[in-house]
């Protein structure tokens, strides 16, 4: 197993981690923005607020894309478990 095998698999990880996260994490932070927004605009200073809707669209987000991110990882699985041949070498 060479460097850049190890160096290949670790940025494989890597961006598989990115590409599965970043549709959640990213609807999480635009509601965040949003009921920010809301609350300076209205000066509600209500630290509960933003808990609910946050928790009820990356929920509603890991419901729409948990097809695809299975998909992925299943796919990076396969990968990996093919790959064990010249990781042992």
């Amino acid at each position: 197993m060479s460097v850049d095998f190890v160096v290949q698999v670790i940025q494989n990880g890597v961006t598989t981690i990115l590409l599965v996260s970043l549709p959640i994490v990213g609807v999480g932070l635009i509601i965040g923005f949003i009921i920010s927004l809301f609350q300076a605009v209205t000066q509600i200073q209500e630290q509960t607020l933003t808990f609910v809707p946050k928790v009820i669209g990356v929920l509603l987000m890991v419901a729409f894309t948990s097809p695809w991110i299975a998909s992925i990882l299943i796919d990076f699985t396969r990968n990996l478990w093919s790959n064990i041949p010249y990781m042992v070498r």
